[in-house]
């Protein structure tokens, strides 16, 4: 449990988490948190093992430069012990199918045993094993990018009540405080970056009105233009509107929301531009930065679009199913029963997705409990004895490492 400095409680025993929220200043020390950092981006797991590793390796390093082993010559020699201790593990290995789901989910349920979340490793398991394998083609495919699966995190029920949804989910409900649809079936959804609401001067501008005739005449205007924008919209088919969150003006007003009710247009406001990108893989569609650019082609289809409540609680997400020329993306809809649970959730199945991702780039398994570092620590020792000078000493000493870790390890 780590108090932040804005007061925010973190429950973790992520050795990535727990290093990165910790305020060092060692260089030496600040390079493990780096090195961990690095561990969490490319396996996902392992971000506490590799730093005992490390650690290990600078006590040997720091005895062999006090026998006068130059440090060039001990960075060299790890070097070589390093590539050797690949080719030992890839030997020792045993090659894994992706298409046998069996040996793929022995793998994640190993990365989730030691989480804090591992009494629910049978439901998010399957589900992080097959939104990776929905993602890619497991016949042919070398790596995975991680940035088509979207984690959707709301709070209520339980963590058993997180499911896979082959389609999208947004994060907030549908506009229906002017009596619009919450549920559309055939939907033809745009994506519109401009704003639903009157134009306003630039900010070294502004303007005089100076009786109530004029008033009503910028009001008359303001409605004219507010309601063409929405008929544009309604003439192309469109019947679910995603909007962009503005920080120059209000991406819409109460008004256009009341018009496109009335056109029978569901409206979804508040998307990040983060998500953008996202969003148009998924749905197959085009952002529209302007309304003169509102043409049928930039739409996407789904089958069903509509606002969903979360059990055991007030929030509501969007989701569109049965999406026509859907994208290779998919989304997860995490649940619990508060932030530090889904927090520590989300963590767990990014280590899961990233163990499966190890698994495309590499495709092997090896016995754990410590069993790959001693077959390591037994051959590069014999490998040293036919090794001279120098790198024959190094080679002993990176030999010694794995045994320590092994040692670790197995406690």
């Amino acid at each position: 449990m780590i108090q932040k400095g804005d007061g925010e409680v973190l429950i973790t025993n992520d050795g990535a988490t727990i290093l990165s929220q910790m305020q060092v200043f060692h260089p030496t020390a600040q390079m493990l948190v780096q090195l961990s950092k690095s561990q969490d981006i490319e396996a996902g797991d392992g971000t506490t093992g590799i730093c005992v590793i490390a650690g290990a390796l600078l006590q040997a390093c720091s005895e062999l430069l006090s026998k006068g082993i130059h440090p060039t010559m001990i960075a060299d020699s790890f070097k070589q012990c390093a590539a050797k201790a690949e080719e030992i593990l890839v030997s020792v290995a045993k090659p894994v199918d992706l298409l046998d789901r069996n040996s793929v989910l022995n793998a994640v349920n190993t990365c989730l045993s030691s989480k804090v979340v591992h009494n629910n490793a049978d439901v998010l398991a399957p589900i992080s094993v097959d939104a990776v394998l929905d993602i890619i083609d497991p016949t042919t495919a070398t790596n995975v990018d991680l940035r088509d699966i979207k984690i959707v995190k709301q709070v209520g029920g339980t963590m058993d009540d997180t499911e896979l949804v082959k389609g999208l989910v947004l994060e907030t409900g549908a506009k229906h405080t002017a009596g619009g649809p919450v549920k559309v079936e055939n939907a033809k959804i745009a994506l519109i970056q401009f704003c639903l609401s009157a134009p306003k001067t630039d900010m070294e501008n502004n303007v005089v009105v100076s009786d109530y005739a004029a008033m009503d005449r910028i009001l008359r205007e303001e409605r004219k233009y507010i309601l063409n924008q929405c008929k544009k919209i309604k003439k192309w088919g469109c019947n679910v509107l995603l909007i962009q969150k503005s920080i120059l003006r209000d991406a819409y007003n109460d008004l256009a929301l009341h018009y496109l009710a009335k056109l029978d247009i569901m409206v979804v406001t508040d998307i990040e531009r983060t998500e953008i990108d996202f969003i148009s893989r998924t749905l197959n569609l085009q952002p529209i930065a302007h309304i003169d650019h509102f043409t049928p082609d930039k739409l996407g289809q789904a089958g069903l679009v509509q606002e969903v409540t979360i059990a055991g609680s007030t929030s509501k997400v969007v989701k569109f199913t049965d999406i026509i020329n859907m994208g290779r993306t998919i989304t997860i809809l995490m649940r619990g029963s508060n932030r530090l649970v889904i927090d520590e959730a989300d963590r767990s199945v990014h280590d899961a997705l990233c163990v499966v991702r190890s698994l495309v780039k590499k495709r092997y398994l090896i016995a754990g409990g410590g069993a790959p570092e001693a077959e390591c620590a037994l051959r590069i020792t014999q490998w040293s004895k036919t090794l001279t000078g120098v790198a024959s000493y190094c080679a002993r000493a990176f030999a010694e490492v794995c045994l320590l870790c092994f040692s670790l390890i197995s406690l």
